[in-house]
């Protein structure tokens, strides 16, 4: 089976236990991006939506740079282990279960929207960026990452994080639902964003259990990052 969500919610209790080596790699893409995100917006103050929060990883981060987060997923198991950890840790973060596609929040009343490991899982990609849209404040801005549908992306994400490293659990990916950058592009556009910049993402180093670490690469032939903005009101 390809596209399999029930993986996060299967290992929610151990979301925080840094025993699984998939989930370590998750918690250790976190630095990297926001190695990047850090550069296009200052969180302080900012209500920021973290779409696809799983366990919480990039919701703590981003509440621990001043940001009011609200982390929703559709995994009920993954935010329950959210609200747990955020509490043990004394951080103010909402949660909730729902989807992209419909998302529980009125119209514009997140600063940012936060989305990364996500948009190459959804069902309808359109009706999520219109939602994003719906709900950020004129102004605001998207910030995402996901899969480029190429040749060296499938290799490097099926064929070597699943299969081979087990970096991933085996059927995580769909590689039909990978987006390139174009169509992200033009995606953003139908959804009344103003596409931004794009960089790559993929390993930097590795740490002493062998996992490896993240930050920007030039090359976005397998991951990259992007931002897209709502315009003003006129």
């Amino acid at each position: 089976m390809r596209n399999d969500l029930t993986l996060y919610d299967e290992v929610a209790d151990q979301w925080w236990s840094d025993e699984i080596r998939w989930v370590r790699t998750l918690k250790n893409l976190v630095p990297g991006r926001l190695s990047w995100f850090d550069d296009q917006i200052d969180w302080a103050g900012k209500d920021v939506l973290d779409l696809g929060c799983a366990g919480g990883f990039m919701a703590e981060a981003l509440a621990d740079r001043g940001a009011q987060v609200t982390g929703i997923d559709p995994a009920e198991k993954a935010i329950a282990i959210a609200r747990a950890h955020a509490r043990a840790t004394n951080r103010d973060i909402d949660y909730d279960t729902g989807v992209g596609e419909a998302l529980p929040y009125p119209e514009a009343v997140f600063d940012a929207v936060v989305c990364v490991d996500v948009l190459e899982h959804v069902s309808d990609l359109d009706q999520v960026l219109a939602e994003v849209a719906r709900v950020l404040r004129p102004g605001g801005l998207f910030l995402f990452d996901t899969i480029n549908r190429t040749p060296l992306a499938r290799l490097a994400t099926i064929t070597i994080a699943e299969d081979i490293l087990g970096l991933l659990p085996r059927g995580t990916h769909d590689p039909a639902l990978y987006i390139t950058p174009a169509e992200l592009r033009a995606g953003l556009t139908r959804a009344g964003l103003a596409p931004g910049p794009m960089t790559g993402l993929g390993p930097r180093g590795i740490t002493k259990r062998g996992d490896p670490t993240f930050g920007r690469l030039p090359l976005k032939a397998i991951l990259y990052m992007g931002t897209a903005r709502k315009p003003e009101s006129t």
